[in-house]
């Protein structure tokens, strides 16, 4: 059933320009972290012998936490790995003042957790209206509830969620649409300091040890919300343990097209797994028959960041998943019910094999009405030759779509003048300022994160929907189809996908010089629908599904 709705509309007074016009020598983004106050750094902990959770953490989280309309940032911070007992390491949390300025707000906040993290993610698992954070640690994972003021409380052990593994990448989602989020957590490998092997470089130099010297793929999570504030364990009942491997990323969407929710997992040279949802709380994975478990040459890959979009606009969901150096990223163009290798007629191929990418995602960087994508690169692996003082640091990337399925590579390199050099990790998308246009936080090893503010070079226009459900909250598992200009798309409300990290749920639509998006229709996490009037230029518009 479709239902016609009046909304009220907060104006924002955008630009315009004809996205043919966008000079591509401007640069994107401005990095800004140092001047709007946001001063952490990520702490590997690393001295003299190399264990592996340094090299791979950790995620960051764009999320409102305190219900005044703005994104707020919540780091994931790492510490030690072999002494627990220090507890200066914590993670952080940075509150936005309204202009995309930040004051450091952990302090009595509850939402310092000192273990060693790796990645975080976000949801209203409670329904109250107030946004929870799911941590992923090296030891056991934490489960914040927000108390709706900005404070949170360790609920871990009340709600069952805490299994220790070394957790990567999570995800809160309506896996069987009962309208409350469950939850499912890609788990790495079976590792402990105690057991750490001694790999080296070709140099002979300790360095990290590749995920296959340990032999030991470790078993994903799945958490069924009991609706009562606790979780029930299905990761058997539901069928994700009859595969597994050293997963990494997780992105979900609805990839048939069937009314329930899907769920990849990128794994690190092993066979991906796409669990396909049956509707009846089991999953069964089709990796292998759709054609997204390995390349085009049959071979895994070392699967890490990964995203699902409409990239060339047919109305289907693909699927990127980002890999090492030396390795091309898996671009997979959805054909109806199998997917194909769509990475070298992309452009991605050459783009993409220099560096080991971790972050990214689809996004429309430069509002001209296309998805772009950033990636946070970062080595794994000693080079041969160290001549800087982080040797695993790598420029980060951006990268323009066109609609098609077809990108190019910005420049200035990674969209910003005089790009330093990091071992970048998770990223986050959302707009911190307000203006309109998508930024990015960057997440990087052993130094300041990027603040990336987004210059919007072209001068395009923009919309912003933000839908929130009968009891308030923002939904993240819906999906916006509309028309611009002449061309139908498809939009995905996600706070998922990419690395470890998570996203702001408000979906940002560039529109380029066009003054409004048409026919916009809302697909709710429960399989409702419902039109909204056209969205003009610069509005940012509130959406509240009927009850």
């Amino acid at each position: 059933m479709k239902f016609k709705l009046f909304i009220t509309c907060l104006l924002f007074v955008g630009c315009s320009s004809k996205p043919e016009d966008v000079i591509k020598e401007k640069p994107w983004f401005a990095e800004e972290a140092t001047m709007r106050g946001v001063d952490f750094i990520f702490e590997s902990g690393f001295k003299d012998f190399p264990y592996n959770p340094e090299i791979i953490s950790g995620g960051v989280a764009l999320l409102d936490v305190d219900g005044d309309l703005d994104v707020d940032i919540y780091f994931v911070q790492g510490g030690s790995i072999v002494d627990k007992s220090q507890t200066e390491f914590a993670n952080q949390l940075f509150i936005n003042d309204g202009s995309g300025h930040f004051s450091n707000g952990t302090a009595g906040s509850g939402a310092g957790d000192t273990s060693y993290g790796t990645g975080v993610t976000t949801g209203d698992y409670d329904k109250d209206g107030d946004v929870d954070i799911y941590i992923t640690n090296v030891d056991a994972n934490v489960l914040l509830r927000n108390e709706g003021n900005g404070t949170f409380v360790d609920v871990t052990k009340i709600a069952g969620v805490g299994e220790k593994r070394w957790s990567s990448s999570a995800a809160f989602f309506d896996m069987d649409n009962d309208g409350d989020l469950d939850l499912y957590v890609a788990n790495y490998i079976d590792w402990s300091h105690e057991t750490e092997l001694e790999c080296k470089a070709k140099s002979g130099l300790l360095d990290y040890c590749h995920p296959q010297a340990y032999r030991a793929p470790a078993k994903d999570l799945l958490y069924r919300n009991n609706g009562d504030g606790t979780f029930t364990d299905v990761s058997v009942a539901s069928g994700i343990r009859s595969v597994w491997g050293n997963g990494l990323g997780v992105a979900v969407g609805d990839v048939n097209e069937d009314g329930f929710l899907d769920v990849l997992v990128a794994n690190d040279k092993m066979n991906n797994q796409l669990w396909v949802n049956q509707g009846d709380g089991t999953f069964i994975d089709e990796a292998i028959v759709s054609g997204v478990a390995v390349d085009a040459n049959g071979e895994p890959k070392a699967g890490m960041g990964t995203d699902f979009a409409d990239v060339n606009n047919d109305g289907l969901l693909d699927l990127l998943i980002v890999n090492l150096f030396g390795e091309t990223d898996s671009l997979f163009l959805n054909n109806g019910g199998w997917f194909s290798d769509g990475t070298p007629m992309s452009g991605l191929s050459a783009i993409s094999r220099s560096n080991t990418r971790f972050g990214t995602g689809f996004r429309d960087l430069n509002n001209d009405g296309f998805l772009d994508l950033y990636f946070s690169n970062g080595n794994v692996r000693l080079p041969d030759l160290i001549t800087t003082d982080d040797p695993y640091a790598e420029e980060n990337i951006v990268v323009q779509g066109n609609g098609t399925g077809r990108f190019v590579e910005v420049f200035p390199k990674g969209g910003v003048v005089n790009q330093i050099a990091k071992t970048s990790r998770g990223i986050a998308y959302g707009d911190v300022n307000g203006d309109g246009a998508m930024d990015i936080v960057v997440q990087n090893r052993d130094a300041l994160p990027y603040l990336l503010i987004n210059q919007n070079p072209g001068g395009g226009g923009f919309v912003k929907l933000q839908l929130r459900n009968t009891f308030g909250a923002l939904v993240q598992d819906g999906v916006v189809r509309f028309t611009l200009g002449a061309t139908k798309m498809r939009r995905e409300v996600r706070t998922s996908g990419g690395f470890c990290s998570a996203h702001d749920p408000t979906l940002h639509i560039g529109i380029g010089n066009a003054q409004s998006i048409t026919d916009v229709e809302i697909t709710w996490p429960d399989g409702t629908k419902q039109e909204i009037v056209d969205v003009l230029a610069g509005e940012t518009v509130v959406i509240h599904q009927i009850k």
